[in-house]
């Protein structure tokens, strides 16, 4: 992203104007903040809208205060709308929008530009055609593309770069989350073994297969993966660390020992992967820094109600490698 200085004065000017006004005894401004998440039982939107709450309260002031209403999309694209429709009749300031589905960011944003509230996407890129529709639309997240990246990066510099059977081939189960939270998943996927092609390694897929993010379901299809390939299987990467933790409790289920004759490696730096990793239990994890995120979500909304706009709409922060 482009003049990276330049938006973050607008996002420091738009704070001040915002919690830095008033004074004696004078009555708060409360400005009303919906907030829809797409699936509350998601572990790291979990932290992330928790995050978003804990700062709208640290901005609060003698001058400013934060309604911030918090409701669960339950992964159905009908429950999200009538979150909008309810944010809409409740006359909320701004929304911060997290999709159930990404292509659903022409309804929503046409329902915002009709009632005039700007809304800040999250996590869910809507696609470029999506983002020209209004200039009171922005998305926040980090790049998908350099995560995967990342996921790759970690096992390729391990010292046998990821082969741990030591037969000159990686061979690698990947766990994926759902289409829906990327227009380009097999792209994603091609990032992560790029990382590893383009050092000369040799790769080989085993087993992909959907696990839509949920701890049971990486457990599930790792157990199956290793029960179809056993010792040939090098590798496990999982697109978020709910997976990877399920897939952990098939590898010790197995017998199979991670950073010793199997490696495994997940994405979001959630508490229980990080300790996983300082544990040896996993190789690594790609931090998905929530909490940066939700600030940078919350800044933006504040250029909103400060009467400004976001060019270009996109706020990306940056992953982080963790592997001890």
């Amino acid at each position: 992203m482009k003049k990276p200085i330049a938006m973050a004065a607008v996002l420091a000017l738009a704070a001040a104007m915002l919690t830095g006004c008033g004074g004696g005894g004078a009555k708060p401004k409360t400005y009303k903040v919906g907030v829809s998440i797409y699936k509350f039982d998601d572990n790291f939107m979990t932290l992330y809208r928790e995050e978003i709450e804990r700062y709208f309260e640290s901005l609060e002031s003698d001058t400013v205060k934060y309604d911030v209403t918090v409701m669960d999309g339950k992964g159905d694209m009908v429950e999200q709308t009538e979150n909008v429709e309810y944010f809409i009749a409740n006359k909320v300031d701004v929304m911060i929008i997290n999709l159930v589905q990404s292509s659903s960011a022409s309804t929503i944003t046409q329902m915002c530009k009709e009632a005039g509230i700007p809304c800040v996407y999250i996590n869910r890129e809507p696609s470029i055609e999506d983002m020209k529709q209004w200039d009171k639309i922005c998305y926040v997240a980090a790049e998908r593309y350099q995560s995967s990246k990342c996921m790759g990066e970690i096992i390729r510099d391990l010292p046998d770069n990821g082969d741990a059977d030591g037969d000159g081939v990686v061979r690698y189960v990947m766990l994926v989350g759902d289409p829906e939270s990327s227009l380009r998943l097999f792209d994603l996927i091609g990032s992560t073994i790029k990382a590893l092609t383009d050092a000369g390694i040799v790769v080989e897929k085993l087993f992909e297969q959907r696990g839509d993010w949920d701890t049971a379901k990486g457990q599930e299809l790792t157990t199956n993966a290793l029960a179809q390939f056993g010792a040939m299987v090098d590798v496990v990467f999982a697109q978020n660390d709910g997976m990877a933790l399920g897939a952990l409790q098939a590898i010790k289920a197995a017998g199979r020992n991670v950073g010793e004759d199997i490696y495994l490696v997940g994405m979001d730096a959630i508490p229980e992967a990080v300790e996983a990793v300082k544990a040896g239990d996993m190789t690594g994890t790609v931090l998905n820094d929530h909490a940066t995120q939700a600030r940078a979500a919350v800044n933006a909304t504040l250029v909103y109600l400060a009467g400004g706009t976001i060019a270009p709409p996109y706020l990306r922060v940056d992953y982080v490698k963790i592997t001890n």
